[in-house]
Parts: C-alpha cells; sequence; structure tokens
C-alpha cells in the first residue's frame, strides 16, 4: 500500500510541476493582475497550499481505489484523462489566455472527478472522502474561470 501512496504521489505532484512550470510568470503577470476577479479569489499563498493537500489526499485515494477497482485499464484511462487535464489547464489560461477553453477543461476535469467520488463510493465509504477536497476546489476554481470568463 505504501509503495503505491509513494507512485501515485510521484505521479500527481509531476503533473503539478508540469502545470506550474506552464503557468511560469502567469499569476503576477501583468494579465491576469489585470482581469477582474471573483471576491471569493483565495490569496495567492493559498493555491499551493491547496493543491500539495489535495494532492497528498488525491494520492492515497487512488492507491486504496487501484486495491478494489477490478477494471484497471478504465481506471488508468480515467486517472491518465484527469491528469492530462490538470495539466493543460494552466497553459490554456495562464499562456494562450483563453478563458473559455480553459473553463471547458476545468468544468470537464470537475465533471470527471465527481465522478471518481460517485462511482466509487460504495467501494471506498468513507475513504472517498479523500478525494472530496479535490472535488471542492474544482468546484471553486471553476467559479473562479467562470468569473473570469463573464466579467472580462
Amino acid at each position: 500500500m505504501t509503495f503505491r501512496i509513494i507512485i501515485f504521489l510521484l505521479i500527481n505532484f509531476l503533473a503539478l510541476a508540469i502545470g506550474g512550470f506552464f503557468t511560469g510568470k502567469g499569476v503576477p503577470s501583468d494579465w491576469y493582475e489585470g482581469l477582474l476577479k471573483a471576491p471569493w479569489t483565495p490569496p495567492g499563498w493559498f493555491f499551493g497550499f491547496a493543491w500539495t493537500s489535495i494532492m497528498i489526499c488525491f494520492s492515497i485515494y487512488m492507491a486504496q481505489l487501484w486495491l478494489n477497482y477490478d477494471n484497471k485499464i478504465f481506471l488508468v484511462v480515467l486517472f491518465t484523462i484527469q491528469w492530462v487535464l490538470n495539466i493543460v489547464w494552466n497553459p490554456i489560461f495562464f499562456h494562450f489566455h483563453n478563458v473559455t477553453f480553459s473553463l471547458v477543461i476545468i468544468s470537464a476535469l470537475t465533471i470527471l472527478i465527481g465522478y471518481f467520488l460517485y462511482a466509487n463510493w460504495s467501494q471506498l465509504r468513507l475513504k472517498s472522502l479523500l478525494i472530496a477536497p479535490y472535488f471542492i476546489w474544482l468546484i471553486i476554481a471553476t467559479s473562479l474561470n467562470a468569473f473570469i470568463l463573464i466579467k472580462n
């Protein structure tokens, strides 16, 4: 079990690192600073804290799910889609400034993580709460992206 958690931690934090690379100077950029943002936008430091906590919980969740999931190929496909969506949102939003397409991406990611939570509840029960922070954060992040699209 510990080995699986470590593997998922490595994979998930690799996604954060790649996404962070593509974010680059996006957060302090003139473009981002000039956007009208939602009043509930957290301070910048909170994003790093949130994603670190989320990926630790998600890695433990995935390690647990791996033990209980019969169709490993389907699980790998879903996890890979999640991984890619998580990464590609960053350059689409921060580099290309495509707020509309980034909203589509983050909405798809939110739906996928919601699916993970819902579809695997019967197998993992309370352990499913480990994915809840990811799902809640994505709902918030989706609303932030939508606010920027609507107001700018």
